[in-house]
């Protein structure tokens, strides 16, 4: 039987950590910066954490 492939288009958007959680970019950084705040941007520059309810669907994407 072949070897199992991980999800290239997950493998690209989320990253896991060493305690086994699963991080993600922020939505809404990408365009449009203009009329959000300075305070707004900042934080969605900060890498986001995959939901609890996410976390197993994520995590059997990215298993190869």
């Amino acid at each position: 039987m072949p070897k199992m492939k991980s999800h290239r288009g997950a493998a690209k958007r989320f990253r896991t950590t060493r305690t086994g959680k699963i991080v993600r970019r922020r939505a809404y950084a990408n365009h449009i910066l203009e009329k959000k705040d300075a305070r707004r941007k900042r934080r969605l520059g900060r890498p986001g954490m995959v939901s609890d309810a996410d976390r197993k669907q994520v995590r059997r994407l990215l298993a190869g």
